[in-house]
């Protein structure tokens, strides 16, 4: 078994490798020594984007970072390029590889940061193909209820990327963290698509509460907002095949301020059903009926009333807890 076991082990690292290879064979020798020029330049302006103390400073870093960033993307090939020693930016790939997702924060103030992004699709001639992402968060009223493009995107530095399909169409889920401020930051979840002229579109009604004992509307898009610090679960679980997030609950007892909201110990899902998300109300409710056992104890109890001495414990254990996800 052991024997096996490591047979499939050194075929899967083999066939990883020779991938990554085959990958980098499509940069030319003269390219890639651009690219790891262009790499050691962004991975010194990232540093500054989160360190320098002041807001000028920082606002430089992001401008010159931007300017070396898409003189860097312009490089053919470039698409194959990680770029994995840059720091506080993520480079998300799509798990068929069409396109990869980039997503930064810039503070202006504590009270004050944006999400600056952008795009790209892989090219069959290696050449550049660049959505550049704008953060139009503070001038939208409510975010939740529009399809958006690049130039109107809710702004969120995304750390997992999923790809459902749906009467032959891809659809692309994005799991995404914005600080937000002082006292709060958010989580969202973002349904990504591509139309007919291969324009992206950001969102769409695709979260339903149809099986909600009272159904909602549906929702372009789902945030999640939380108090600062502490660290909530929303994202996919492969082995659930669902959408798990943290159920919130104030734990002052103050349901009007998102800011004191923290983890009870229960979780809400999203099924994909008939290309939906489809609301679940208590993920373990819902596993129970296939057999899974239940959640932890969550602090409301049967009545719906809380257990104080649960909620205390709770807020305790998020104080201890570490830094939130960035």
């Amino acid at each position: 078994m052991k024997k096996t076991f490591s047979y499939f082990l050194l075929l899967f690292v083999f066939c990883t490798s020779a991938i990554k290879n085959g990958q980098a064979q499509k940069i030319t020798p003269a390219d890639l020594k651009a690219l790891h020029a262009k790499e050691d330049t962004l991975k010194e302006y990232a540093e500054y984007l989160y360190t320098d103390s002041l807001q000028e400073d920082r606002m430089i870093s992001d401008s010159i970072f931007t300017k070396v960033l898409v003189r860097a993307l312009q490089i053919k090939n470039s698409f194959y390029y990680p770029f994995d020693s840059v720091k506080g930016v993520r480079f998300l790939y799509a798990p068929d590889k069409s396109f990869r997702i980039i997503t930064w924060n810039l503070s202006f103030t504590i009270y004050y940061p944006r999400q600056k992004g952008a795009i790209q699709m892989r090219t069959d001639d290696g050449s550049l193909q660049l959505f550049p992402l704008r953060d139009v968060s503070e001038f939208t009223e409510n975010p939740l209820d529009s399809a958006r493009g690049p130039g109107q995107w809710i702004g969120a530095v995304y750390y997992n990327m999923i790809k459902t399909e749906y009467n032959g169409k891809n659809y692309y889920t994005l799991f995404g963290f914005d600080p937000k401020g002082v006292q709060s930051s958010m989580k969202w979840i973002e349904v990504l698509s591509f139309n007919k002229q291969g324009k992206p579109i950001f969102g769409g009604p695709f979260f339903t509460f149809q099986r909600d004992s009272l159904p909602k509307p549906p929702k372009y898009r789902i945030g999640v907002e939380f108090k600062k610090g502490a660290r909530i679960l929303v994202n996919y679980i492969p082995d659930e095949g669902m959408i798990f997030v943290d159920h919130l609950i104030s734990e002052t007892n103050q349901p009007d301020l998102p800011w004191t909201f923290i983890p009870d110990g229960d979780q809400e899902g999203y099924k994909w059903i008939n290309g939906k998300w489809v609301h679940i109300d208590k993920v373990f409710t819902f596993k129970l009926k296939d057999g899974e056992a239940p959640n932890d104890v969550p602090i409301l109890d049967k009545d719906g009333n809380v257990d104080e001495k649960k909620l205390e414990e709770k807020s305790k254990e998020n104080k201890q807890k570490e830094k939130p996800d960035n």
